[in-house]
């Protein structure tokens, strides 16, 4: 009986120091998103992808604005939003988009398009503070080993991360998921974090493909940043 108890006792404390190390990255979360602006830098890496995006950069405010830019080989694509509209700089000058509204049906022909695939980020971007937040929501555990935290994610939370914000039910479209987080803090800060999801996907005719994706987003500039909305988009989100 006492050999059962220590074992119980022993479980308890377990359970309850994974909760807390949980409840430390989203008290970390939580800060970020209090803070009155911040930026961030995101590296992605695809394993067997012929197309894997630059490095892309983010911007936003306490009052909700927010900047993004990505890089598609040589060219460089920018756009901002904020409560519910969009603006993306495209071929023609900026594009005003309803951020609010389901993406159109339609075929894909005319190859990629850049600014479209921006608007498809803005409508489905979450701010690093707000994506970690749900992060820790969808991780099975967390542990702390000095300022790092790392844990498994849940199928649903590794799914999240594979759909690339594109419209309609891709979650649905995804098997065998998995993935991890990893969180790096300083001074009780979020500095970095990185998440790595595998599964299987259908693309376009049907066919299973594999997904790795590994994402490290950086953070930055926390209460410095500033954001310079050119004229004509402004015109667009007002």
């Amino acid at each position: 009986m006492k050999s059962l108890l220590i074992s119980s006792t022993t479980l308890l404390a377990a359970v309850s120091l994974l909760a807390a190390d949980k409840d430390d990255v989203k008290s970390a979360a939580q800060k970020l998103g209090d803070a009155d602006n911040y930026s961030w830098t995101t590296t992605m890496e695809i394993a067997n992808s012929q197309f894997t995006p630059g490095p892309s950069h983010g911007k936003t405010q306490k009052d909700g604005l927010v900047w993004l830019d990505m890089t598609f080989q040589d060219n460089t694509i920018e756009g901002f939003a904020k409560g519910g509209k969009g603006a993306v700089k495209g071929d023609d000058g900026w594009e005003a988009i309803d951020l609010t509204a389901t993406p159109g049906g339609g075929g894909g022909g005319g190859g990629f398009n850049p600014a479209r695939f921006m608007g498809m980020r803005l409508r489905s971007f979450k701010a690093p503070a707000a994506a970690l937040e749900l992060m820790a929501d969808k991780s099975k555990d967390i542990t702390k080993s000095g300022d790092t935290y790392s844990g498994d994610l849940t199928e649903e939370g590794a799914k999240s991360l594979m759909t690339f914000g594109r419209r309609g039910g891709q979650a649905a479209d995804i098997s065998k998921a998995k993935g991890t987080v990893k969180i790096w803090l300083k001074d009780g800060a979020i500095a970095k974090y990185q998440t790595k999801v595998t599964g299987t996907r259908k693309n376009q005719d049907g066919d299973d493909v594999d997904v790795d994706i590994t994402t490290t987003v950086e953070i930055k500039d926390i209460g410095t940043t500033k954001i310079a909305v050119p004229d004509e988009a402004q015109k667009k989100l007002t």
